[in-house]
């Protein structure tokens, strides 16, 4: 499971709105409406029906839900409908669950935290706190996310390049080749150019002549 520090930025989520607005609509919902994202403690209930809320509501890709809440309760993104009805994370594959955080640990913290909508179909979302209570009583949801008008820019960015892993001190070298070409050992002997016999001649020959007189 992935775990992603959301600390919500209302300048950063503006900014793709107002950029997109020209020419797309994206939505930013507050989930729950007013109510926020919230569980009772003591009624062992959530605070709406948030089922109920999400039926309401059109779902598109690039559309951010805002979970006004606080550290009493979490934020559990999936695309795998089996861990969204166990209301646990314990069997979740390795990229399909997602959980967010608005980095505090504090008890009873206020946070805001942006969920950006990424992928097309089925997206799950519950709270796991107090061992899945929260979830198996109402602070859950699902909801069905549209094509829309598709990722703006900002979110639909490539993956990264696989990662290649350095040579270590024990790899070879590749064979560096010399402009020109050199010289080449042949049965134990050194191979010489056209060029270079020619002159050796020369040289054997003007010594031979030297020699008569």
């Amino acid at each position: 499971m992935m775990v992603i520090n959301a600390v919500f930025s209302w300048t950063a989520v503006a900014l793709l709105i107002s950029t997109a607005a020209a020419a797309t609509e994206y939505t930013n919902y507050t989930v729950g409406g007013d109510a926020g994202w919230f569980f009772h403690t003591a009624t062992n209930t959530s605070v709406i029906n948030y089922t109920s809320w999400a039926a309401n509501q059109t779902f598109n890709l690039g559309d951010y839900l805002i979970f006004s809440t606080d550290t009493n309760q979490t934020v559990i993104q999936t695309f795998n409908e089996t861990t969204f009805q166990s209301c646990s994370i314990d069997d979740e594959s390795e990229n399909d669950t997602f959980r967010y955080n608005g980095g505090s640990t504090a008890f009873s913290e206020s946070q805001t935290i942006a969920v950006p909508l990424t992928e097309e179909g089925p997206n799950y979302f519950f709270s796991d706190a107090n061992d899945g209570i929260q979830c198996q009583n109402g602070l859950a949801f699902g909801i069905s996310v549209n094509h829309g008008l598709g990722l703006p820019p900002s979110l639909n960015q490539p993956p990264p390049p696989p990662y290649i892993e350095p040579p270590g001190p024990d790899a070879e070298s590749p064979p560096v080749t010399i402009a020109g070409g050199s010289p080449s050992l042949q049965n134990g002997a050194l191979s010489l150019g056209a060029d270079a016999r020619v002159v050796l001649c020369a040289l054997i020959f003007g010594a031979a002549a030297l020699l008569r007189f």
